[in-house]
């Protein structure tokens, strides 16, 4: 059964917001999702006391749309593993956290550590991300792993740090340390890098399709050819539109590192 869920106004303290995921409301009446509880602080929320509980869109995919100001509700699709989660607003942290599947949809800013821990699926912010999208958990010694993670505006510092496997692409800015340890998968940034591109970075590939920042002393340029390679890189790249459109007609310098880690990775400007 879809739901829609209208905030009719947002909690005095934080919500943990994960069970608010179609695959447990799609398994409850509207009165039984009234009744499900949230932890609010120290106690417990029910969900009727946040939110107008009404019918969801018809169709065969499960699917649960909620609408408002969710900036105090962390973890809004952890653990996703299928179906769709759209949000109409901004949304607090951890956004996404350990997806394995599905898609979820924020039309609005997120939070920091959005995307984090990701091991599939697909995870699209319209607006603005903080720190550390698309990072591990603390103390872990991989970020996200699989997946796709999209940032139409902004994002901050740290972004796709320790990245194992998997695509971020920010059509925006990213702040300090962007790719930052990265292990694999890609990170497309379409605005201007911060500080430190590539810090510690082993493998991986790390495109920066806006104004080219100063490359670290630890990267090195490679001379040899890589158009056959950066025409079909570009062309999916383009899909995203701004400032990727129109990157199979530019063409691009490769830079190899970080070698003050040994490390293979690559760092792509186009010109």
């Amino acid at each position: 059964m879809n739901h829609r869920l209208v905030l009719r106004e947002p909690p005095r303290l934080r919500i943990d917001a994960r069970q608010l995921a179609p695959a447990v409301l799609g398994l409850l009446t509207a009165e039984e999702v009234q009744r499900l509880r949230l932890p609010h602080g120290r106690e417990h929320l029910v969900v009727g006391d946040l939110f107008d509980v009404r019918p969801g869109p018809e169709g065969n995919t499960l699917r649960v749309d909620i609408e408002g100001d969710l900036s105090r509700f962390d973890a809004v699709g952890a653990g996703l593993a299928g179906h769709t989660l759209q949000v109409q607003g901004p949304v607090g942290d951890s956004a996404g956290l350990g997806m394995t599947g599905g898609r979820l949809v924020i039309h609005g800013n997120a939070g920091d550590l959005t995307g984090c821990a990701m091991r599939g699926g697909w995870l699209e912010v319209m607006g603005d991300t903080g720190d550390l999208a698309a990072s591990g958990l603390p103390g872990s010694m991989e970020g996200m792993a699989g997946g796709a993670l999209v940032v139409r505006g902004r994002a901050g510092d740290r972004t796709a740090d320790r990245l194992r496997r998997g695509s971020v692409v920010v059509c925006g800015d990213v702040g300090d340390f962007a790719g930052s340890r990265m292990v694999a998968g890609t990170l497309a940034v379409g605005g201007r890098a911060a500080g430190h591109p590539g810090w510690g970075m082993r493998r991986g590939s790390l495109l920066l399709a806006g104004a080219k920042p100063e490359v670290p002393s630890t990267f090195v340029p490679v001379p040899s050819q890589a158009d056959v390679f950066w025409q079909l890189f570009a062309r999916d790249l383009a899909w995203f539109g701004g400032s990727f459109a129109d990157l199979p007609r530019r063409r691009v310098e490769r830079w190899a590192g970080d070698l003050a880690v040994q490390g293979k990775g690559e760092l792509f400007f186009p010109g």
